[in-house]
């Protein structure tokens, strides 16, 4: 079981990295939301993100997760390392620079009401896209340390700006210190405070690069835009599956309304620090193991636990909905979207499903699954958007998230059985998310802001687990002793 340990130390040290910046990054929120006039510039901050999530498919091309594969399989090392770095670094060079060029053309088009924010937004896109082979490197080289620090200083330096910007600042102050940045909003200082973060971290990463040959292998380039290419489209399916809401409501709706919804999808950020924690260490670790002889019990000793824990904070965020609310949502306009919580967070738990179940197409080199369950999901979700906002609000596009994402985490469950048979423990996870989602709602609809009986609630959960997991549990205590 040294693999399995091996998994949990280094999880637990990307989760670091990961649930820190996620941790200031709900005090942001609450910063942004106390600090920012209302509602609809909440959305000019949401629509801007979403952008920076297309745009960081495009300028990675599914190169980190092949990075991870080829490293792990070629034989010269530094080849691919050289050559995954230096076609990102070309791309990002070739795809931004005439992006910046057309900026006052471009702009518009994507709903930008100020060209310096469509700007900064593509000097973040640099910075960014040239750290992504790096942080990929430190990540297969086990340097867990490197990369949580990095990450952490990143948001660090991050968040003091925002502070500084938004409430240390008095409006003279910020007009002679930052009048060389001529925006009209305090969003763009969220930006601002965005582009030089990660020009920092930049500087940090640098002399890393002094490692890297900037020489491309044709032969192995090939090979390795053949295995990415489906990931990157796959990639796109899922910001648009993750995302679209947040750019359809506006169109559909008005921008309070999306505002207010995307303040309260927020809450989901406890949710996404889980899952984000998990495939950190997780991508690397599942190709790290795939040849050896216990590989697929091991997934399925993770799939389960995962979903265990993750029902788990699912039932705690629900149970205790206004405390976290009043956590992260500053002003009462963000309130009337609540209704979305227990939708949108067992949605993500699905989501997390799906990720871990996608190793079977990894480890299979058949990648061109993913692109198809992912591109099935955007399509769903573009057709669902369109369909149901209308008649059903911003209710109906939390529905279309679960929708989508319950499909295709059962989609790729039944290609993967039969591609690459696991043993997963299936009746054991259904049972649990039925159990978990009935709890979340009556939580949610009947018995809000009632402690004790949440809470009974939640402690009933934890038994449950023990009684039919004690045999497990008992055999891992034993072995620890």
């Amino acid at each position: 079981m040294s693999t399995i340990k091996s998994f949990i130390k280094n999880t637990f040290v990307y989760g670091l990295a990961a649930v820190l910046p996620k941790a200031v990054n709900v005090f942001l929120v609450g910063l942004h939301t106390k600090t920012l006039e209302n509602t609809q510039q909440f959305n000019i901050n949401t629509e801007f993100y979403v952008w920076a999530a297309y745009f960081n498919v495009l300028l990675t091309f599914g190169m980190e997760t092949t990075f991870f594969k080829f490293f792990n399989s070629e034989k010269e090392k530094n080849k691919v390392l050289s050559t995954s770095f230096s076609a990102v670094a070309l791309v990002a060079m070739a795809l931004l620079i005439p992006l910046f060029l057309s900026a006052t053309k471009i702009a518009p088009l994507l709903g930008f009401k100020e060209v310096l924010h469509y700007k900064t937004l593509l000097g973040i896109l640099l910075f960014d896209t040239l750290t992504v082979i790096p942080f990929a490197y430190l990540r297969v080289k086990n340097k867990s340390l490197n990369y949580a620090l990095f990450r952490v200083f990143n948001v660090s330096v991050f968040a003091s700006l925002n502070v500084l910007f938004l409430m240390m600042l008095s409006e003279k102050e910020t007009i002679d210190y930052l009048g060389w940045f001529p925006t009209s909003s305090k969003t763009g200082f969220i930006f601002l405070a965005n582009l030089l973060a990660s020009g920092v971290t930049f500087l940090m990463v640098f002399p890393m690069f002094l490692k890297f040959k900037l020489k491309i292998d044709l032969t192995l380039l090939r090979k390795m835009l053949s295995y990415g290419w489906p990931i990157l489209i796959a990639g796109l399916a899922y910001v648009t599956n993750e995302n679209l809401d947040k750019l359809i409501l506006p169109r559909f709706l008005n921008d309070s309304i999306a505002g207010a919804y995307a303040g309260v999808y927020k809450l989901g950020v406890f949710m996404s620090i889980y899952i984000m924690a998990f495939k950190l260490g997780a991508e690397p670790f599942f190709f790290n193991i795939s040849k050896k002889e216990n590989a697929r019990a091991s997934y399925a000793l993770i799939l389960k636990w995962f979903t265990i824990l993750g029902a788990f904070i699912v039932l705690t965020i629900v149970s205790y909905v206004d405390f976290f609310a009043n956590l992260l949502l500053k002003k009462p306009e963000y309130f009337e979207a609540l209704s979305i919580v227990p939708i949108i967070l067992l949605a993500n738990l699905m989501l997390g499903i799906y990720n871990n179940l996608s190793v079977w197409y990894k480890n299979t080199n058949q990648t061109k699954y993913g692109m198809y369950f992912s591109v099935l999901g955007g399509i769903l979700t573009i057709i669902g958007l369109i369909v149901v906002v209308p008649v059903f609000g911003y209710m109906g596009a939390a529905w279309v998230t679960f929708c989508v994402y319950g499909c295709m985490m059962i989609i790729s469950y039944y290609y993967g059985q039969k591609h690459y048979e696991t043993p997963y423990e299936t009746t054991k996870i259904i049972g649990l998310l039925l159990f978990v989602t009935g709890l979340s709602f009556l939580s949610f609809y009947l018995f809000r802001g009632q402690v004790i009986i949440n809470t009974t609630l939640l402690l009933s959960v934890l038994v449950i687990v023990f009684l039919a997991e004690r045999d497990f549990i008992k055999q891992r205590l034993s072995k620890n002793k």
